[in-house]
């Protein structure tokens, strides 16, 4: 844009400098062109003092509007690094490893012909509108390369438009048909609902696995990867990282994951691209009436007394919208500058879980566990505390329990090795360190406890959540029966008295 404003203006030089000397050599020894001892006639100097302060007015109003563009293209490109940057990088390496494994071994083509295949990633937009610079490919290597604090801001405009026009897809095209893997066109099959999500998982399985494996090894991924991206692809999976192996249903899990994530991050950016159009808006409209009041002051048709006639109207409107207009500055300040969550993410408003459904600049949407919506104000979202699980790092869950006081120490040792012991057997699903606490002894029969152990996720996914929490109380229970703990309330004393008409049995009442 700088180079082609000092070429214009260098290139409108030297034509005005022609035009100058044509005009010089034509009419320099006449004296008659122009006589300045006439001077201008009144209107035309009026006619041309107007013109002059109508392109002063133009040129002023051209320098506001550049100005409100600039600043809203760089609100938009910094609030969009900071939040999706990480997010969209991780996605569109999950396509790239999709289309990896779902095609034919790559690096095993690469061997044969001496070549190394190059890591790219084909964006498929199947029924979706082509945006205008969309990219139909994108080199991981320079992907995973980039930084968030350098990435330009037409470099993040593709990124973001290639995630907004494209899904989530796999390669459905034989290894047969890849004589020339470089150049050919592949097919992509889009991933639309999570039965399609799972049916790619099955069909990647079939592919990579070897004949008669029940199992994906990393032997199996350097078929499709270089050492450095199998490295980065096996602890993706759930159980990789510890066994080396790649289980079918981890798989299924993994595709699934990428699948809802990819969809949430779309959402997340479509419903920011619409804020950001809104507060476009709203600034295309201020700055209107900012460029108006310039050129009727420029041009002399606002004098002293039409401002104050204008100010006092202004206090009316003030004083009118005032309020709407408070509620509009907390909304823009919620949503750009506080921004406490995406679309997607779980939270916790007023001691309700809901997920966010919808973001826009005066409100938001929020869908509770039964599916009921909720529209909150951002005004009013604003000043609430706000718990979000998506950003929450792995998340710790407490179970309280009670056994008997008579309970020995021995046992209750042995509990403790027992709740150790299993959840060392689940290092997917939990951290081995954990606190088994006795919290007091009530009534000198009942011993309070509390088991707190940390999950390897946090609780955006509540139905796993659940799922570990059912499955470790299920094993609490049979820990319990085993080892023959239980709890048995204090004796109660009971009084029975009869109130009938006919006397009891006699072997009643002496029993009793």
């Amino acid at each position: 844009m700088v180079i082609t404003v000092f070429s214009g203006h260098l290139v409108s030089h030297w034509l005005i400098a022609l035009i100058v000397f044509v005009i010089e050599r034509n009419f320099l020894l006449r004296n008659k062109l122009f006589d300045r001892e006439l001077g201008r006639p009144p209107n035309t100097a009026r006619i041309l003092n107007y013109v002059s302060r109508f392109l002063a007015s133009v040129l002023i109003a051209c320098v506001i509007w550049l100005a409100k563009t600039f600043i809203m293209k760089s609100i938009a490109s910094t609030f969009h690094r900071k939040a999706f940057f990480d997010r969209i990088q991780e996605s569109l390496f999950h396509q790239y490893v999709l289309q990896a494994l779902s095609g034919p071994p790559l690096m095993e083509l690469a061997e044969n012909i001496g070549r190394e295949p190059s890591a790219r990633v084909s964006l498929s937009r199947g029924a979706t509108k082509e945006e205008k610079g969309t990219p139909k490919v994108i080199d991981v290597t320079k992907l995973r390369r980039m930084n968030q604090e350098k990435i330009s801001a037409w470099t993040m405009k593709g990124l973001i438009t290639a995630i907004r026009s494209s899904k989530l897809s796999t390669i459905s095209q034989s290894i047969e048909s890849f004589d020339e893997f470089d150049d050919a066109e592949q097919k992509d099959k889009e991933i639309n609902s999570e039965w399609e999500a799972k049916v790619a998982a099955n069909a990647i399985f079939k592919n990579v696995t070897r004949p008669g494996y029940k199992h994906i090894e990393e032997l199996d991924l350097l078929r499709f990867f270089n050492r450095e991206e199998a490295a980065l692809v096996l602890p993706m999976f759930e159980g990789a990282s510890e066994t080396g192996k790649i289980k079918k249903s981890a798989l299924k899990t993994w595709v699934v994951k990428a699948y809802l994530d990819r969809k949430s991050l779309a959402h997340s950016l479509n419903d920011t691209k619409t804020a950001v159009s809104q507060l476009h808006n709203l600034m295309r409209i201020l700055v209107i009436i900012i460029i108006t009041v310039i050129t009727l002051l420029l041009m002399g048709i606002a004098t002293t007394k039409v401002l104050v006639v204008i100010s006092s109207q202004l206090l009316v409107v003030v004083f009118i919208f005032g309020n709407a207009c408070k509620t509009v500055f907390e909304a823009l300040i919620f949503v750009f500058i506080m921004h406490p969550f995406d679309v997607g993410d779980r939270c916790v408003i007023d001691g309700i879980q809901m997920t966010v459904e919808e973001m826009n600049i005066l409100t938001t949407v929020l869908l509770k566990n039964d599916n009921e919506k909720v529209y909150y104000p951002n005004s009013v979202l604003s000043t609430k505390p706000i718990s979000n699980f998506y950003r929450s790092p792995n998340m710790y869950d407490t179970i309280d329990f009670a056994i008997a006081a008579s309970t020995s120490i021995e046992s209750i040792g042995a509990l403790k090795s027992r709740i150790k012991g299993y959840l060392e057997s689940k290092p997917t699903h939990w951290h081995p360190i954990h606190t088994l606490n006795l919290k007091d002894i009530l009534d000198v029969n009942k011993i309070n406890m509390s088991l707190c152990a940390q999950h390897t996720m946090n609780f955006q996914n509540i139905r796993e959540k659940n799922l570990r929490r059912s499955e470790l109380v299920q094993e609490l229970k049979k820990i319990f029966e085993e080892m023959s703990i239980r709890y048995h309330l204090l004796p109660q004393k009971v009084e029975l008295t009869y109130a009938g008409p006919n006397p009891l049995p006699i072997s009643v009442s002496q029993g009793g």
